[in-house]
């Protein structure tokens, strides 16, 4: 009975490691990402929906989507503006990602944020990220062919 003190403190000290993040974090709020929208889509200045609709409902919207290109294949989605958007996740100019063009950026952040898996590339293939164009290679202009000196 003499480790009574010892076992006590192992204790509070077990509790408090485990408990640490929750209390760490309590208080603190972590804000929603920054979404960098392609100069794509700051050009367009519209989206099928209303901004507000679109961050709470896209997913209705593509599943809507989904199912009227696949029951009835039909592929045009006519805004309330007026607009004709090609009902696609990835393929074509007027699609989701023929306009949003960054899956990492764009779709990926709010997605980690969330916490959510969504299953839309479990059938789409996964566009491939296009580089920056500071990131290209500079092209190489051919050399003038300059005569040989003789020596």
């Amino acid at each position: 009975m003499n480790d009574k003190n010892r076992i006590t403190f192992g204790l509070i000290v077990f509790i408090a490691f485990v408990t640490f993040p929750f209390w760490y974090n309590l208080g603190k709020a972590s804000s929603a990402p920054e979404l960098k929208l392609s100069e794509k889509a700051k050009a367009a200045k519209e989206c099928v929906k209303p901004k507000e609709i679109m961050r709470q409902e896209h997913m209705q919207i593509l599943d809507l989507w989904r199912d009227t290109v696949v029951r009835d294949a039909n592929r045009a989605y006519k805004s309330s503006s007026g607009k004709i958007f090609n009902m696609s996740l990835s393929s074509g100019e007027e699609s989701c990602i023929g306009c949003h063009e960054s899956k990492t950026e764009f779709c990926d952040k709010c997605h980690n944020y969330a916490l959510v898996a969504p299953y839309c590339w479990d059938c789409h293939i996964k566009p491939e990220e296009k580089k920056p164009e500071e990131n290209k290679p500079e092209e190489k202009k051919p050399e003038e062919n300059k005569p040989e000196e003789n020596k």
